[in-house]
This record gives C-alpha cells, structure tokens and sequence, in this order.
C-alpha cells in the first residue's frame, strides 16, 4: 500500500476512536479522498478509452486483474450503496440521477460476479464521461453525509429493515463472488464502513489501476 495513503488513512482511523478527534478524522478522512480523487481524475487525463477497458493481467489474481473502468465503477457503486441504502436510508444516486442510463451500463450491481474478459466487454460499454460524472456525485454525497455524522453514530449497526432495503434493490449480485458483501457490510457498526469502503477501499483499488496504467505504458 502507497506508504503516504497508508499512513494518513491509520491517522484518520486513530483520529475517529476519540470523541475530543472526531471532527478532525472525519477532515482528515476528506483529505484523503481528495488526494485519490486526484489520482483517479490524472487516469482521465492520461489515458485513452481503449486503456481504460485494458485487461493486461486478465489471469492475474488480485485487484489488478480488472480494468480501470471496472475498478472506477466498483469503488463507487459500492460506495453509492452502502453510504445511501445502508447508512443514510436514501436513494441511491445511481438510481435518483439516472445513471444506469447516462452511463450505458448493462449492470446495476458492484460488478463482482463479471470475470476476466466480461470485465473488459463491461467497461468498453460505458460511457467515460457520465463515469466520472457519477463518481463525482457519489464521493460529494458520501462527504456530505460524513461530515453531518457525530461521534456517537459510530457505534451503529445496520438495521435489518436496511438490510432488506438493499436485498430487495437487486444491487448486489447472488452470485457467490458478490453476494457475501451483504453480510460483510450489514455486520459492521458506521466506523467499520468508513474504513470500508469509504477510505481503505478505494486506495487498494487505485493502485490496483496504476498498476495497471504502469503496465500498458510499457507495452
């Protein structure tokens, strides 16, 4: 893990435990996801459609194996979810702003059960623009609702009228790659959720795509 990431993530997390620190986590944590977000904007800027549906380690095993597009898509899909459907008990912006539509993709899950090429046939359907459009909606809605949380909504379980909130959506694949995020999510208290998948999630999957991005500048 990117050792500068990886430091201001555990700083964040010690920052979160203490009622007195809790503000300043919770700003550190938005420090963070603007210095991904970066990141993820410099993929935008650097690469061509066709790297984006790449998939130079497609028999790989680990997040690497993806694409961009797919990475992109996973990270806030899931973020999307759980930040609306599971904490907050809205819609989804995935669903309120249209953005099965905009972006043209055939899926409305996370995207865990498509393997190897399916991957790349998936990310060559969507449309790059209405991508980075819906990741910068959900990252400025998720960030809305972190810094509306107080110290005490932490320690929150997720009730299981949210739970079948989010069954009932079909958002989450019944596949057996995809399907145990239900349980994995709806186990967690709010402080398990913002380490994943709000800051630890997406590190892992970025550099996931610079690794990516590293190995098709050699090719």
């Amino acid at each position: 893990m990117n050792k500068e990431w990886s430091e201001q993530n555990k700083k964040m997390q010690d920052l979160i435990k203490k009622r007195d620190t809790f503000d300043e986590g919770i700003s550190s944590l938005v420090v963070l996801r603007d210095q991904l977000y970066d990141t993820i904007c410099s993929f935008r800027e650097d690469l061509s459609k066709e790297d984006f549906s790449a998939i130079p380690f497609i028999n790989s095993d680990g997040y690497h194996s993806k694409t961009i597009a797919y990475s992109l898509w996973h990270i806030f899909r899931i973020e999307d979810i759980v930040a609306h459907t599971l904490i907050k008990g809205d819609d989804q912006v995935f669903f309120e702003q249209g953005y099965q539509k905009r972006t043209g993709s055939p899926i409305i899950t996370t995207g865990n059960e498509l393997v190897k090429q399916e991957i790349s046939d998936f990310s060559e359907k969507l449309d790059l623009d209405e991508l980075y459009s819906y990741i910068a909606d959900v990252r400025s809605s998720t960030e809305d609702i972190l810094r509306s949380m107080s110290f005490e909504d932490l320690k929150k379980k997720i009730s299981g009228e949210r739970r079948e909130a989010l069954t009932s959506l079909n958002v989450v694949s019944t596949d057996e790659s995809a399907i145990w995020l239900i349980d994995y999510w709806c186990n967690k208290d709010i402080r398990g959720l913002i380490q994943m998948p709000f800051s630890r999630h997406w590190i892992m999957h970025i550099e996931a795509c610079l690794r990516i991005k590293k190995k098709l500048a050699r090719q």
